[in-house]
């Protein structure tokens, strides 16, 4: 604001006061109804930042006001059902339900353009499988896992103590002791409300080891053992990128660092941390797989798995390649679709960086099957998974079991306001603000989570059971078929190449595929050319 508005604002208010002592009252509730709007508008015209507050002082406030309410305008007022991203009205409206016990059921049919491209579809049997087992479990770890786990084949995705609030951790954490699944702690590390309810967890260590964190920001052998050595802590999940933003560090700056969230992440309370794009431990394909050995034997012979955003396709094959060298798999990978979800990420990353979760998860499925792998490497799918079908879908891609994020945060009652970045997520779910967290009462939401997992398990139990088939396993690429256009469609596995067990080590691949092949080398990263 310039020099010249107090002069201004001075005599203004002298007037007024004058006129308020003079005026009859009705006068004067109007001038103490009027003057701060005057006022307003009077700094708004001398004022040098905003070019439409100086031209249209007062009124050019209400575009912001308008800005900040169009997102709910457009959600409570405008979207239709169908509409509304990154989850539509229906699929959230299907999470509330499952997650309050509320009816599921959909009336009147599908209410989507069954000859477009926004349907696909899973083929159903004449002579349905009601006999299929009413649950699945899948075991992940193989001969060097001395704890290997049974887990859920639908489990909560990595997700931060400081991304999320305390009370949405330590619901999360209830649900999934109550449902019998796993909660993966996300790359902050394991805080107090991991462990307050006993629910089973996923480690995930990202490229800050936080949990195992030396003082100079490396890795600490001794701290991982000791953090691991929890009869909670069921497998390590190491994070090498993300769906929403891959290939992304960060800084967590100082005033977030909070006692408690120092306290998981093992860092100085106060001080910016900086987590590195990539990990410092290794720097080629045989040098990580070696990391996972020594994970597995630091952690007392827990399964150990890699969780990545398939971006450059070499890359893939250069971690199989080592492992065919080597003979060290990792126990699981999960891939992560572009589509995945994050509290904060730059617009471009999330919008132009990252293969999807479908192409993701068939190229990891090639390559291990193509070279043999895959009945020591289990696969986990996750992004944008939110029902039984889409679990479904996964499957008949190859993957073992599903994560999912976003899905569970709804089941503890998030809105999609789109306020997880601003600290200000009006349902008390990504936030720090206790005042905004008191809304959300665990033992109320921690039920609603495991009701949720548990419905969406028996949904895609009827479709397993629709299909005439004995397990979600059995699901395969024919199986599901995709529209080309309006009047075409085919089986995904006519689509996509899927190639057969073997066949990268027999060299009966050709085309792309075989081009990444070539370029992928067990002792580099790097692209050979």
């Amino acid at each position: 604001m310039t020099a010249t508005a107090p002069r201004y604002a001075i005599p203004l208010a002298l007037i007024v006061l004058t006129i308020l002592i003079a005026a009859s009252p009705a006068t004067r509730i109007g001038l103490v109804a009027v003057t701060p709007l005057l006022l307003v508008a009077l700094w708004d015209f001398f004022q040098t930042k905003h070019t439409l507050r100086r031209n249209y002082p007062l009124i050019a406030r209400t575009r912001w006001v308008m800005e900040d309410l169009r997102p709910f305008a457009q959600a409570y007022l405008v979207e239709s059902d169908l509409e509304g991203r990154p989850f539509s009205h229906q699929e959230r409206a299907l999470v509330y339900a499952r997650a309050k016990g509320d009816l599921d059921s959909h009336p009147m049919g599908t209410e989507l353009d069954v000859y477009s491209d926004e349907y696909e579809w899973l083929s159903h049997s004449v002579v349905p499988n009601d006999e299929a087992p009413h649950e699945w479990r899948v075991d992940i770890g193989g001969s060097d896992c001395a704890k290997p786990y049974s887990s859920a084949l639908l489990n909560i995705s990595a997700m931060s103590f400081g991304s999320l609030s305390a009370r949405a951790i330590e619901a999360l954490n209830l649900g999934a002791k109550l449902g019998d699944f796993a909660h993966n702690t996300g790359e902050g590390s394991i805080s107090r409300y991991h462990r307050m309810h006993g629910g089973d967890l996923i480690w995930e260590i990202g490229s800050g080891y936080f949990g195992c964190r030396a003082s100079d920001g490396g890795f600490d052998a001794g701290l991982f053992a000791e953090t691991a050595d929890n009869d909670h802590v069921k497998m390590i999940e190491i994070k090498f990128s993300q769906g929403a933003k891959p290939g992304h560090g960060g800084v967590l700056p100082g005033r977030k660092v909070t006692e408690e969230i120092a306290e998981a992440r093992g860092i100085p309370v106060g001080e910016d941390c900086l987590s590195p794009a990539a990990h410092s431990t290794f720097r080629t394909p045989i040098e990580m797989l070696e990391w996972v050995a020594q994970l597995r034997e630091l952690s007392g012979g827990r399964p150990v798995g890699i969780k990545l955003c398939v971006g450059q396709p070499h890359e893939v094959f250069a971690m199989v390649k080592a492992m065919l060298e080597t003979g060290i798999t990792p126990d699981f990978i999960t891939v992560d679709g572009a589509e995945g979800g994050t509290g904060a990420a730059p617009l471009e990353l999330s919008n132009s960086v990252g293969m999807p979760l479908r192409e993701g998860l068939i190229f990891v499925r090639n390559a291990l099957v193509g070279t043999g792998l895959k009945d020591r490497v289990k696969i986990a799918a996750s992004g944008k998974i939110h029902s039984g079908a889409q679990m479904a879908k996964a499957f008949a891609l190859g993957a073992d079991w599903c994560n999912a994020a976003r899905p569970f945060m709804f089941s503890l009652g998030c809105v999609q306001s789109m306020q997880c970045h601003t600290g200000h997520c009006p349902s008390g779910v990504a936030t720090q603000e206790a005042w905004r967290q008191s809304g959300l009462i665990v033992e109320d939401k921690g039920p609603r989570v495991a009701r949720f997992q548990k419905q969406t398990l028996h949904s895609l139990r009827e479709i397993v059971v629709a299909m005439g088939l004995e397990s979600p396993w059995e699901i395969k690429p024919e199986d599901m078929r995709e529209r080309l256009n309006g009047a075409r469609s085919n089986a995904i596995s006519a689509i996509y190449n899927f190639v057969e067990p073997g066949q990268f080590v027999e060299g009966g691949v050709t085309g792309q595929l075989a081009d990444h092949w070539k370029a992928a080398r067990a002792d580099s990263f790097r692209r050979v050319s």
